[in-house]
C-alpha cells in the first residue's frame, strides 16, 4: 500500500461491505467526542473569565467548530481522499498530512492521559496543593493498597477499556457512546439538582458576571481559559472515521450540529451550576470537589453518583478516542504496511503499547489544567481551527467562496493570537512562582 492510500483508507475499508451507520449513532459517537473530559474544566473557565464571557466564548467557539466541520468534509468529497491527513495531504503534500498525524497523536494521546488522571482522582482521590480529597474507594473501605491509584487504574484499563478498545469499527461503540452521553446528562442533571437546592437554602456562592482584574489576575490571564473551551470542543479527529460511515456528507454535518449544540448547553449548565456551587474554591478538575464535604448522608450520596457517573463516561469515551489516534499513528509509521484492521499482529501491538504507555503516564502526571491548557494552545487549535483555514486559503479544489476565505482567515487569526497570549501567560507565571 502506497502512503497515499494509507492517508485515504477510512478506519476500515470494508464500510461499502457492511450496512450503513445511523445519523443517531453518529450524534452519540460525535457527543462522546466532544464531552471527554473538557466538561470537568469548564467550571474553572467561568471562575477565570466570568459568566457572560465564559457563555460568549462557548457559544463563539461551539459556532466556529460547526464551520469548521462543514469545511473539511466539503473538501474532503471533492477530491479523493477520506482522512482527515488525506485532505491535508491534497493541499500541502506529505507536509500537511505529517503535521495532522502528529497533532491527533498529541491530542488525543493527551486526552486519553487525562481520561485515566480524572478517573484516578475519582477513585483514588488526589492532593493538590497539599489538599488531601479522598476517593470513593477510599471513603467507603479506607485507604488499602488495592485502591490505590496505580491499581484501581490497572484494574479498569484492563477489564473495562481494554476489550473496547479491541474493537475494530467506529459504529460497534454506539451503544457505549449512548450510555456514556446519558451518563454525562446525569452528571449534569445532580450537579444542577444540588446547586438549585443550595440556591434555596442560600447555600451557593455568588458568581462573578464579569472577569475581575487585580494585581493577581491580569488582563492576559484571561486567555489562558481560551485553550481550554478549544480543547473541549475538538474532535476533527473523529470526523472522518464517524462520517464515512454514514450515507452521504450532509449527515455528518447535521450530527455535528446537533451534537455541538446539545455539548455547548451541557458546558454552559455545569461551568454555571458547579461554579454555584463551589465558587472560587473550584478545582481544574470539578470531580475533586465533590468529595465527602457535603455534611449529610443524602449530600455524600449524590457526591458519589456524581463522581462515578462521569468516571464511568470516561471509561466510554476512552475506546473512541484511542480509534483515531492508533489509525494515525499506524498510518505515520507503517503506511507501506497491509491496513491495520487486516494485520492482526500489528494491530494488537499498537493497542497494548498505546493503553500501557497512557497507564503510566497517568501515573506519574497528577493534574490536567496545565495538560487542558498545552492541548488548546497547540495541537488542538491546529485541528479544530487553523488548518481547516488553511485548508479553504489553499482551495486546491477551487470551491471556497469568498465568505468562506473571510471567515477562515479570521478563524486562523483569532486561533494564533489567543494561543499565542495563552502561551506566553503561562510561561511567565510558571517562571513568575519558580522564582
Amino acid at each position: 500500500m502506497s502512503p497515499a492510500a494509507g492517508l485515504q483508507a477510512p478506519l476500515l475499508p470494508s464500510y461499502k461491505l457492511r450496512s450503513r451507520a445511523s445519523v443517531a449513532g453518529a450524534v452519540f459517537n460525535v457527543s462522546t467526542s466532544i464531552i471527554g473530559a473538557g466538561i470537568m474544566s469548564i467550571p474553572a473557565t467561568l471562575k477565570v473569565l466570568g459568566v457572560i464571557p465564559a457563555f460568549l466564548l462557548i457559544v463563539i467557539i461551539a459556532c466556529l467548530a460547526d464551520v469548521s466541520v462543514e469545511i473539511l468534509m466539503r473538501f474532503t468529497h471533492a477530491g479523493d481522499s477520506t482522512s482527515y491527513a488525506g485532505v491535508m495531504r491534497e493541499s500541502f503534500g506529505r507536509v500537511g498530512s505529517v503535521a495532522v498525524q502528529i497533532c491527533v497523536m498529541i491530542t488525543n494521546l493527551g486526552c486519553l492521559i487525562i481520561y485515566l488522571i480524572i478517573i484516578g482522582d475519582v477513585l483514588s482521590g488526589n492532593q493538590p496543593g497539599g489538599l488531601v480529597h479522598l476517593g470513593v474507594l477510599q471513603e467507603w473501605f479506607g485507604i488499602h493498597w488495592w485502591n490505590s491509584r496505580a491499581f484501581s487504574l490497572l484494574f479498569i484499563v484492563v477489564f473495562v477499556m481494554l476489550p473496547l478498545v479491541l474493537l475494530r469499527r467506529v459504529e460497534s461503540l454506539k451503544f457505549s457512546s449512548a450510555i456514556s452521553v446519558l451518563l454525562a446528562v446525569v452528571f449534569v442533571g445532580i450537579c444542577s439538582f444540588m446547586a438549585i437546592s443550595a440556591l434555596f437554602e442560600g447555600k451557593t456562592k455568588t458568581p462573578r458576571l464579569l472577569p475581575q482584574l487585580n494585581h493577581q489576575t491580569s488582563f492576559f490571564d484571561l486567555f489562558t481559559a481560551v485553550p481550554v473551551i478549544v480543547t473541549a470542543f475538538t474532535f476533527h479527529f473523529n470526523v472522518h472515521p464517524i462520517g464515512f460511515e454514514l450515507n452521504k456528507p450532509s449527515d455528518m454535518i447535521l450530527a455535528a450540529r446537533i451534537s455541538l449544540v446539545l455539548c455547548a448547553g451541557l458546558y454552559f449548565t455545569i461551568g454555571l451550576f458547579g461554579y454555584l456551587l463551589f465558587g472560587d474554591s473550584i478545582m481544574a478538575d470539578i470531580l475533586v470537589n465533590f468529595d465527602q464535604s457535603s455534611g449529610s448522608a443524602v449530600g455524600s450520596l449524590l457526591n458519589d453518583i456524581v463522581r462515578l457517573s462521569y468516571a464511568f463516561h470516561l471509561m466510554l469515551v476512552f475506546p473512541l478516542l484511542n480509534f483515531s489516534l492508533r489509525l494515525n499513528i499506524d498510518e505515520l509509521l507503517f503506511s507501506e504496511k497491509p491496513n491495520l484492521a487486516k494485520d492482526t499482529t500489528r494491530f494488537l501491538s499498537l493497542t497494548f503499547v498505546l493503553v500501557a504507555f497512557t497507564y503510566v503516564a497517568a501515573i506519574a502526571i497528577p493534574d490536567i489544567w496545565s495538560f487542558f491548557q498545552f492541548l488548546g494552545s497547540t495541537s488542538a487549535v491546529c485541528l479544530a481551527f487553523i488548518f481547516p483555514g488553511a485548508i479553504v486559503l489553499r482551495d486546491v479544489h477551487g470551491i471556497s467562496t469568498a465568505r468562506e476565505r473571510t471567515i477562515a482567515l479570521v478563524m486562523i487569526i483569532l486561533a494564533v493570537v489567543t494561543s499565542t497570549i495563552a502561551i506566553c501567560t503561562n510561561i511567565i507565571s510558571f517562571f513568575g512562582n519558580t522564582s
